[in-house]
């Protein structure tokens, strides 16, 4: 049988359609940001307030996208959206690299944003619905893995192009490789004719938000401000230490490399262990890895710390999410719905406070240190809801 990488119904390609649009979508548009952040802030064309700005700005527009995103039924107009965001999400690349303008730069990281959710958000559940396995879960372990994939290859591209030019030529760079690549997921993670959709409506259940699921809530809102302080600033918090400023770059490549495997270990830990428990010791280690820049200047333990949080992060994304869905049962929008938008909100107080602190006290420490109090007040909120409740799940 001849394999064929333009079948739309092979789960090879799906997958791998699916890994491209995270390239795109959370690579290009999302993380590219935090490669090539230190240079940008190192020639002056970015002050580290306004770099806060756009990074808050950028999770504006991925938090109204993931919303945006839980209210399209219909799995053709997913198909629509998630082709438009992935188009969008290469468009706004190219502004940061032929343009300084403050507005259009400010205006590109909400649509960047965005674009990014349609790629991953409605680009997971196209995955999810095309996929023909009886068990999804691995598969999805699979495709989630695309996304420390997508971290890893545009801090690759965007590192090569600054060892010989400028920052703007890595935009420019990510922007033509984006384009190159688009073509694919566009094609494959689509229908050959409309698909029919079930229109079922679930109303709002009250009941479903108990005391635990409140609790599960508020601590996804802390791993969301534990999430964004590194995955923004932590090759420019290395960047200003003088015993490791060379390996913040490399620092950073550990995190993608770390994160591929990281949601499909995390989930077979879940399974064995209990999801809350996992959630637990995942976020107890995201706490040690925010830290460690600011107890020590030793080259492997910031290695390290780049490979904690790229072990945690994707991983708690995937367990805060299947338990959200175990929890909600037949009505996962809800549940689904708080979760983004506490996981968001997180996302965009966290830079703002971060560069505040900074440019007061002249280093990242205290940065680090309050974002380590907050996302320890979520670890502490389950273990008092765990032993309450005697919950494991």
């Amino acid at each position: 049988m001849r394999f064929n990488l333009l079948d739309k119904n092979s789960n090879f390609n799906i997958l791998l359609a699916g890994i491209l649009g995270l390239f795109i979508g959370v690579g290009v548009a999302r993380f590219a940001y935090t490669s090539l952040l230190p240079s940008m802030l190192e020639d002056n064309t970015l002050s580290l307030t306004f770099s806060g700005i756009l990074a808050s700005l950028n999770y504006v527009g991925y938090l109204s996208g993931a919303i945006f995103a839980i209210f399209i039924k219909d799995i053709n107009t997913k198909v629509k959206y998630f082709r438009i965001g992935t188009v969008l999400c290469v468009l706004t690349t190219l502004v940061l690299g032929v343009t300084t303008n403050d507005i259009l730069w400010l205006i590109s990281r909400i649509i960047a944003g965005f674009g990014s959710a349609m790629a991953l958000v409605v680009g997971a559940a196209i995955v999810m619905t095309k996929l023909d396995f009886d068990d999804k879960t691995k598969a999805m372990g699979i495709y989630f893995s695309g996304i420390g994939c997508a971290l890893a290859s545009s801090d690759i591209i965007s590192r090569y192009v600054l060892s010989y030019s400028t920052w703007q030529e890595s935009w420019i760079t990510l922007t033509i490789c984006g384009a190159i690549v688009m073509f694919y997921p566009i094609h494959i993670l689509s229908f050959d004719k409309e698909q029919k959709s079930s229109n079922e409506k679930h109303p709002f259940d009250k009941k479903l938000f108990s005391a635990f699921v409140v609790i599960l809530i508020a601590s996804y809102f802390t791993a969301g401000v534990g999430f964004v302080i590194q995955g923004t600033f932590l090759p420019a918090i290395i960047k200003t230490m003088p015993a490791v400023e060379e390996f913040s770059g490399i620092t950073w490549l550990f995190v993608g490399l770390a994160g591929i495997p990281s949601s499909i270990i995390w989930m077979r830990l879940a399974h064995k262990y209990g999801s809350v428990n996992m959630i637990i010791i995942a976020m107890s280690l995201q706490v040690i890895g925010i830290l460690m820049p600011t107890l020590t200047s030793n080259v492997y333990l910031i290695l390290f710390c780049g490979v904690i949080y790229g072990a945690t992060f994707v991983g708690l994304v995937a367990l805060f999410m299947n338990l959200g869905g175990k929890l909600a049962g037949k009505n996962p929008v809800m549940l689904m719905g708080a979760l983004t938008t506490a996981y968001g909100i997180g996302q965009v107080a966290a830079p703002l406070y971060a560069v505040s602190l900074t440019e007061w006290t002249g280093n990242y420490d205290y940065a680090l240190y309050v974002t380590a109090v907050i996302v320890s007040s979520g670890v502490v909120m389950l273990l008092l809801a765990k032993k309450a409740l005697a919950i494991s799940h």
